[in-house]
């Protein structure tokens, strides 16, 4: 089994809490995996992470195998173990297996969704909170948007992402968009998942009813800026 690399620099300056993260970025830009799903060829090799230890703020640096590359556009930044500290939630694609949903803190990997099982295959994020209302934090991303076109919601609990629910026939994503679609929403009291259904003409709402997700539509999809809106209810 290949591991990623961590190395480890520290610059002395103010910081943060004790161990909290503060920002986190992609670097070490790459063309080796050739999918293009985002726009271009470029998807990246590293990941840093700024973080407080001790009076000064370290940078942790994620160093991926060959046959990895973080196929994202932004690494987002949770507290999705309800420790105080945000983690790092990030697209992690293995050049022959497709991309995973993973989890990063300044030690490493925490945990990882399967791979989707073949090349040139990719999920996009809707969001991190806890939507079924369990008192855990969930993350929820949409299994190949383009193919599957399939919501899935994972639990992270004991160190590990466990699938609670999925659902057919929505998605966020279009090949070469350099966005993803959507997101989640606060209206009613309990978090709900912005997307749009399999052939983008509605605004589909959907949350976790008694463990089961439950799609609404919202309205009719026209561009963005109808997501925006649907977005602040």
């Amino acid at each position: 089994m290949r591991f990623a690399a961590l190395s480890l620099s520290l610059t002395l300056c103010a910081a943060p809490a004790l161990g909290e993260i503060s920002s986190a970025k992609f670097t070490q830009p790459t063309q080796r995996y050739a999918h293009g799903v985002l726009g271009d060829t470029t998807e990246y090799g590293g990941l840093e992470m700024t973080y407080s230890d001790h009076g000064g703020v370290k940078t942790a640096t994620i160093i991926l195998p060959q046959n990895h590359v973080f196929e994202d556009l932004t690494p987002r930044l949770a507290d999705i173990d309800g420790d105080g500290s945000p983690e790092v939630i990030v697209i992690e694609t293995d050049v022959k297996r497709g991309a995973a949903l993973a989890v990063y803190d300044e030690n490493g990997k925490r945990a990882e969704t399967p791979h989707i099982g073949s090349s040139h295959r990719w999920l996009a994020p809707v969001g991190i909170a806890d939507f079924d209302g369990d008192g855990t934090i969930d993350v929820a991303y949409i299994d190949r948007p383009h193919l599957a076109k399939t919501l899935r919601v994972w639990s992270f609990k004991n160190n590990k992402l466990t699938e609670v629910a999925n659902l057919r026939g929505l998605t966020n994503h279009r090949i070469g968009d350099d966005f993803i679609s959507g997101g989640v929403r606060m209206c009613g009291g309990a978090p709900e998942m912005i997307t749009v259904d399999a052939g983008w003409s509605r605004i589909m709402s959907t949350a976790i009813e008694n463990g089961q997700l439950v799609s609404t539509g919202i309205g009719p999809f026209k561009g963005q800026r109808s997501l925006k809106r649907a977005l602040t209810c």
